[in-house]
């Protein structure tokens, strides 16, 4: 079984191939002119597409093998990690921003592909969260992003690292992420979130946790048209806690309510609203917990209050989207200790995310055609998946070879050792335990690559 290869996705790695050699792109993400001027091994298109596949081996087995594909067999000259290190300090991550705001996500929500896009009631949804990120201890890193001095009971135990927060607005059903910053974790995910949802479309809908539901991110929204299904803590707004008072699930109700005496001069140096219509539902979770949701969906018949609880459900596919870049992917195992190398180390990774969405696509729908009647429906192994897009990395974006013949091959891998999906299991959630966590992460935990 074999998906056919869109018209888009060859159009797309065509554009990629181009525009890695493309020297207007060049001159735009080197440090200075000078840069990636001379011949050298460590070209530019190089240093992209090394960082690109990046791999927990040690940078100079890294080299060895990569240098050696690149060389077809003939003989290489080796380079040592010292002059990869000064390589990649002539190369700015905004590089891969662009790629991926210019070349990816047009493919992807391009006009013509309007109809293939994955919508609920019509709009899209938008997952936007945040993740502490653990960055190497340097100077530098120290001085860019917020050091933590680790502590147990018996006070600072002589430990720091510096530490970040990764924030992404992520199309939940389509797995795309939009826009992802890296920014100091004392900065809070509600500002920096503020700060990117001008990826997001009228009409889109922004499904966001607790620490997002406040008046002011509310309003945001409702100013830019966007909508939004929040979870609202149990001593939120006034309406809340009155449905968490009374424990009831299956209720609806749409109130106004008004910005915080302490945030007016504020709303209104932004030009919000001092006032919002917004619907409050009650929701009875499964462990027999009660969820309270905020919305501005208020039409109580196009959206009734029992499709709130698996349209909110979708943001789990964040949740999952973050453990593969910090997991299967290993994001905080950094291949460098400057800011712009972990800023780069970040915005590959997100942009070989997109590509591998973007590629497992027509499989994914083949293998979910294919297995329509089966108890369990089949699905892309992601390990699998990711693995095979670092392997075929060079002759997929720096290659003569047919893009079609490569993609093929890719789809050959993806199809080939599917996962079964269980909707209905349910893994309990166990108390946490240092040696339990020791125990994964020494000896279960994969990582790709």
């Amino acid at each position: 079984m074999f998906a056919s290869i869109a018209d888009h996705v060859v159009d797309l790695i065509e554009t990629l191939r181009r525009q890695l050699c493309n020297q207007g792109f060049i001159s735009r993400h080197r440090v200075r002119p000078q840069d990636f001027t001379r011949e050298r091994q460590l070209t530019f298109p190089i240093v992209m597409l090394f960082t690109l596949q990046k791999t927990v081996k040690s940078i100079q087995r890294h080299l060895h093998e990569f240098l050696d594909e690149l060389a077809g067999g003939e003989l290489f000259e080796s380079v040592t990690p010292g002059a990869w290190t000064h390589a990649r300090a002539k190369l700015k991550h905004t590089a891969f921003i662009e790629l991926n705001h210019s070349c990816v996500l047009p493919a992807i929500y391009a006009p013509a592909r309007r109809r293939e896009i994955q919508r609920w009631r019509g709009h899209r949804l938008l997952g936007v969260d945040g993740s502490l990120v653990r960055l190497p201890n340097s100077v530098d890193l120290c001085a860019q992003f917020t050091p933590v001095d680790v502590t147990n009971d018996r006070g600072q135990v002589g430990i720091r690292y510096a530490e970040a927060r990764m924030s992404v607005v992520y199309d939940l059903l389509n797995r795309v992420g939009l826009d992802g910053r890296l920014a100091p974790s004392r900065i809070g995910e509600g500002a920096l979130a503020l700060t990117q949802l001008g990826c997001a479309d009228p009409g889109d809908v922004v499904i966001n946790d607790r620490g997002y539901s406040s008046y002011l991110f509310f309003a945001y929204l409702r100013q830019r048209g966007l909508h939004f299904v929040a979870r609202c803590s149990c001593g939120s707004f006034a309406v809340v806690q009155e449905l968490f008072r009374k424990n009831r699930a299956g209720r609806s109700l749409t109130v106004k309510i008004f910005a915080p005496q302490d945030e007016r001069t504020e709303l209104q140096r932004l030009g919000l609203p001092l006032e919002l219509k917004v619907r409050f539902v009650s929701l009875r979770l499964p462990t027999g917990e009660l969820e309270v949701l905020a919305t501005s969906l208020l039409d109580e018949q196009k959206y009734p209050t029992a499709d709130f609880l698996p349209l909110y459900h979708r943001r789990w596919n964040h949740e999952t989207f973050y453990g593969v870049m910090k997991g299967r992917l290993d994001l905080e195992n950094f291949s460098g200790q400057t800011a712009e190398a972990v800023r780069q180390d970040f915005h590959s990774t997100l942009l070989l995310c997109n590509l591998e969405s973007v590629l497992t696509t027509s499989t994914a729908a083949a293998l979910q055609a294919e297995s329509a009647d089966h108890a369990h429906p089949k699905q892309v192994n992601r390990s699998v998946s990711f693995h095979a897009l670092k392997v075929q990395l060079l002759p997929l974006l720096y290659s003569d070879l047919p893009v079609e013949l490569v993609i093929a091959k890719l789809q050959q891998w993806f199809a080939g050792s599917p996962v079964s999906v269980r909707e209905s299991r349910k893994v309990p959630r166990e108390k946490f335990s240092w040696p339990r966590s020791y125990h994964f992460q020494r000896r279960v935990r994969k990582i790709v690559f």
